[in-house]
C-alpha cells in the first residue's frame, strides 16, 4: 500500500510518499512560491525517484486546515483530483494536529500555532497520552490573548511551528519552531472521507466573506 500526504495548509509545503507507514521520500520546504506552482512537480519527482507509477497509489491524505486559504485549496483540490481519477482512498487531517505530531514530548500540552493575522491564530491544545496524540482543546480560530490566558493554566507548555516567532507575547514558553512533516499524517488519518463533499476547514469566514456578512448586517437594520 502506497499512500501519498500533502501538507500545504500555510506557507511551507510538504509531500511524503509512504509504503505501509514507512517513508519512501519527502520533501519539505518554506521558501516562499506559490504552491500551485510547486505542487504536482513535487508529487511527480517524489513518484519518480521511487520508481513508483501513480496508479500505484491506495491512499491520498491531505491536510484539510485550518490554514491560508489558497494553500488549503490547492492542496485539497489536488488531493481530490488525485482520488477521484486513481480511484484512491481520500483522508484529511488536521493542520494542527499534524504539526502537533512532529514533537514526541509526552509531559506537556502541546500547541501547534498558524498565525491568523490581526494578533489571531489557529491553535489546538494537544497531549500525547499512550501514545495517542489527544485533543485537550479543540482546533478553533482564536484571539491570542484568549489562547494565552488558557495556557497559563498549564504546567509546562511547548509551542510548535515556525509563527510563534512573530508573537512577543509567547516569548516565556518552550518552544518548537517545526516545519510541518506531511509523513505525520499517515498515523493520524482515521476513516476515509467522501471525494466529492470533502472540503477544508477554515475555521473562520475570509477577509470578502466577513465584509459580505457585514454589509447584510448592517443592510437589514
Amino acid at each position: 500500500m502506497y499512500s501519498l500526504c500533502i501538507d500545504t495548509s500555510n506557507q511551507p509545503i510538504s509531500v511524503s510518499l509512504m509504503k505501509e507507514g514507512y517513508v519512501l521520500n519527502t520533501h519539505t520546504s518554506s521558501i516562499k512560491r506559490n504552491h500551485s506552482v510547486q505542487l504536482m512537480p513535487l508529487i511527480e519527482s517524489l513518484l519518480k525517484e521511487a520508481d513508483i507509477l501513480p496508479n500505484a497509489l491506495t491512499d491520498i491524505i491531505v491536510a484539510k486546515g485550518p490554514g491560508s486559504y489558497t494553500g488549503l485549496r490547492i492542496g485539497v483540490t489536488t488531493a481530490k483530483t488525485l482520488a477521484y481519477t486513481l480511484n484512491l482512498n481520500l483522508y484529511g487531517v488536521s493542520s494542527l494536529k499534524a504539526l502537533a505530531a512532529t514533537t514526541d514530548q509526552t509531559d506537556c500540552w502541546i500547541v501547534p500555532i498558524i498565525d491568523a493575522r490581526r494578533h489571531y491564530v489557529y491553535a489546538g491544545i494537544y497531549q500525547w497520552q499512550n501514545g495517542e496524540l489527544i485533543a485537550i482543546m479543540e482546533d478553533q480560530y482564536v484571539a491570542l490573548e484568549t489562547l494565552l490566558k488558557k495556557l497559563n493554566q498549564a504546567s509546562k507548555v511547548v509551542l510548535v511551528g515556525r509563527d510563534v516567532l512573530q508573537f512577543d507575547d509567547l516569548s516565556h514558553f518552550d518552544k518548537k519552531l517545526n516545519l510541518p512533516q506531511a509523513e505525520k499524517m499517515d498515523a493520524l488519518k482515521g476513516e476515509p472521507v467522501t471525494i466529492h463533499s470533502f472540503v477544508p476547514e477554515y475555521l473562520k469566514l475570509s477577509e470578502a466573506e466577513q465584509n459580505w456578512l457585514n454589509q447584510q448586517q448592517s443592510n437589514s437594520n
